[in-house]
């Protein structure tokens, strides 16, 4: 099924994905990379306020090239989500929905996903350009001596992604390669 959301989403917007459907994401994204999710949890524990809101939110794991003359932003392909793991579930717990990017995630988070409510979205790899397209403004919001790992604030329309795990645990990593198995049997 292909599927139509709207940042920010509610558990009900988004307890009808499985992996394997397609989305096309429009609103708010935010950006952050593994140094920004430090910081922001390093945030949660001294108590302090986040720089956006995360009940809803979309993050993408990209840290974008810098954008030629006439661009909004450079190619915003998606990174290696994994390196996210050690900070996701937090962020969940505290509403977090939808993380976009690539790879495997560990069994902790998909049990915070499956606990809280909330989706792993693929960008697809290597098509930065075609993401690029789908960015109509950008502005950073915090840590901008990050560099390219800066939390930037995107507005995005129709960006084409995949459920990988969807709020039941299902992981399409694991069920595409034994589905393909078993109609191989």
């Amino acid at each position: 099924m292909e599927y139509i959301l709207k940042t920010p989403v509610s558990k009900t917007d988004i307890a009808p994905l499985r992996a394997g459907d397609t989305v096309k994401l429009s609103g708010v994204v935010y950006t952050a990379r593994d140094a920004a999710h430090k910081r922001l949890v390093e945030l949660i524990d001294r108590g302090e306020p986040l720089p956006f809101e995360l009940p809803g939110s979309a993050i993408y794991y990209v840290g974008p090239t810098p954008e030629r003359p006439g661009e909004v932003i450079g190619s915003a392909g998606p990174t290696t989500s994994g390196r996210m793991d050690a900070y996701s579930p937090r962020l969940i717990a505290l509403g977090q929905s939808v993380m976009i990017g690539k790879g495997r995630r560990s069994q902790t988070v998909k049990d915070a996903m499956v606990k809280y409510g909330a989706v792993y979205l693929a960008a697809v790899g290597g098509a930065g350009a075609l993401m690029a397209r789908c960015v109509k403004s950008v502005d950073i919001i915090c840590w901008e001596d990050l560099g390219c790992e800066a939390v930037r604030r995107l507005v995005v329309e129709d960006m084409p992604l995949t459920v990988v795990i969807d709020t039941l645990g299902s992981d399409l990593y694991q069920l595409g390669p034994e589905n393909y198995l078993n109609s191989l049997k």
